[in-house]
């Protein structure tokens, strides 16, 4: 490889294939309610009036093995001021949390479209599409509706809703946007918005119920948002292109991720089989997913085997167990999935909008190792921080068991150097 600064100069980035869907700005928006996870033990047992021991002292051991550190939520002192009944045991609620929710979720979700425009640099009036993902709202409109209008959409906009998805929304949500975009006339730019909260579903801790304080511990709120779109104009910037989606359901584990709309809201179980259910079916999911490249044999690059190692990682990260038992299978190193539990850390399992964050950090990382073999050749000095890999795997896991997957290009990697 040539060192010299003199002789070399760094060629763009990689150019979108024409006719495929790219990703050309992502954005986010959270409530104002930032939880250190330090403090969500004594948190929430006072504000559920529970002194159970036992409970605590799971709780505990849950919130340290989550790996989270912090959180946004909606609920907040004011909330449960309020609606002091949220914090009860039995009393029908759903009207109040529906209230706070869909209010809550249209306003992330509106903030979150606001930042992505901004950072693509179009304008809202060329938004032909709107794709809207949230599993916590319900009501007639949908939220599409109420976020189309909260942006001043044009009203011949083209609305899609996906409801009760869970965490593999964000993804589905991907999917649909690329299909619209794909099969468009030129020139249309879909806007994908997710939004969750976890209002619906907060309750008091109680023995019967184990398994809600994994949601305690682990699930955090907010809004994600993305343009997609085929063709980037002058003055896009296409950061992931979509090259290849798949989606598939596992029979017969439909109860392993299992909520219910009930007086007292949402009522949500997860299955301590999950992590062991994804390790076992996730590699033939990603080989399917290879297969569907076109243009060379599956697992191939330029004639060239393409290893896991030789691929990006973008996972929805459900848990920590999740991310664990994909690297053990599918034999990656520590760094592969990095951006995953850099989400997973800051924001918790933000449900669909994980995703979205997880996209964020790895754009962040490959402007970050750019710079840094930049100030290294310009310095003649060899650089040691890795290389970015061109293809990889957008990745998520919800009820179903739903296997959402998109095969995807990075876009941000630089072109292979030219040479004077």
């Amino acid at each position: 490889m040539v060192r010299n600064a003199a002789k070399q100069q760094h060629a763009p980035s990689l150019a979108p294939t024409p006719g495929k869907a790219t990703i050309l700005a992502l954005g986010h928006a959270f409530p104002q309610q930032l939880v250190m996870q330090d403090y969500v033990v004594d948190g929430f047992m006072k504000n559920t009036n529970c002194d159970d021991p036992e409970l605590k002292e799971k709780l505990t051991r849950l919130c340290k093995t989550t790996t989270v550190k912090t959180r946004y939520v909606v609920m907040s002192d004011e909330i449960l001021k309020t609606y002091p009944e949220l914090a009860q045991e039995g009393l029908p609620t759903m009207k109040q949390r529906l209230d706070i929710s869909n209010a809550a979720v249209t306003q992330m979700a509106t903030d979150a479209s606001l930042s992505c425009i901004k950072s693509w640099g179009g304008d809202l009036s060329s938004i032909t599409h709107l794709v809207y993902v949230s599993s916590s709202e319900a009501r007639f409109p949908g939220g599409d509706l109420h976020l189309a209008r909260a942006l001043g959409l044009s009203p011949d906009v083209r609305r899609v809703m996906l409801a009760f998805t869970g965490c593999s929304g964000g993804v589905a949500g991907l999917r649909v946007a690329k299909a619209l975009a794909e099969s468009s006339p030129p020139g249309a730019r879909v806007l994908l918005a997710t939004s969750e909260t976890t209002v619906v579903g907060f309750r008091p801790p109680s023995p019967d119920r184990p398994y809600d304080l994994v949601g305690v511990a682990l699930f955090g709120d907010g809004a994600g948002a993305a343009v997609v779109g085929v063709d980037p104009a002058p003055g896009e910037t296409p950061l992931f292109e979509l090259h290849a989606a798949v989606q598939r359901f596992l029979p017969g584990t439909e109860k392993t991720i299992e909520g219910r709309l009930t007086e007292e809201g949402i009522k949500f179980q997860l299955g301590r089989e999950l992590p062991h259910l994804i390790e076992a079916h996730v590699e033939d999911f990603c080989r399917k997913l290879m297969a569907e490249r076109g243009g060379a044999a599956a697992g191939e690059e330029g004639g060239i085997e393409m290893g896991y190692e030789d691929m990006f990682w973008a996972v929805h990260p459900g848990g920590p167990a999740i991310l664990t038992k994909m690297e053990g299978r599918l034999g990656l190193g520590g760094e592969k999935l990095r951006a995953s539990r850099d989400a997973l850390r800051d924001f918790g399992n933000a449900s669909s909008n994980t995703i979205v964050y997880v996209l964020e950090n790895m754009v962040e990382e490959t402007r970050r190792r750019r710079k840094a073999k930049a100030a290294a050749a310009a310095a003649e000095e060899e650089d040691g921080d890795g290389d970015d890999c061109e293809w990889g795997m957008i990745l998520a896991f919800g009820p179903g068991i739903t296997f959402e997957g998109i095969l995807a290009r990075n876009l941000q990697v630089p072109g292979r150097a030219r040479l004077n």
